[in-house]
């Protein structure tokens, strides 16, 4: 993996600015987005599911009622795997697939787990 830093004079400058944001991430805050691509495997999302993040989510292409942190993007279901988010929906042309998730509410009240979220999108 390369990280590309354009807007600094040196490597020097760059890693000072990095070490400094570094610095400031509330590791008890974070919000981790995974979406189902076509190598996830229902071990992965497993895996995923228990890992020690309160707020996690991973968008699927179908249902997966035991695990707590997915969440299920309609459109997908004969893909095999979660596409294009920022697509338009074809039946639904004012609104992409990803405007089904309710991000704001999620940032805002760091819900963990597909329950509650579907609970807060009715």
């Amino acid at each position: 993996m390369k990280i590309y830093f354009l807007h600094y004079d040196s490597e020097d400058e760059a890693l000072q600015k990095w070490n400094e944001r570094k610095s400031r991430i509330n590791y008890d805050n974070l919000f981790v987005l995974f979406k189902e691509n076509g190598r996830c495997t229902k071990e992965i999302l497993e895996t995923f599911d228990n890992l020690n993040y309160k707020n996690k989510i991973v968008f699927t292409h179908q249902p997966y009622p035991d695990i707590k942190s997915s969440f299920y993007i309609r459109g997908f279901e004969n893909e095999g795997k979660v596409g294009d988010c920022f697509a338009f929906m074809p039946d639904k042309p004012y609104m992409k697939y990803y405007d089904q998730f309710d991000y704001v509410k999620w940032f805002n009240n760091g819900i963990k787990g597909k329950r509650a979220i579907s609970e807060q999108m009715n």
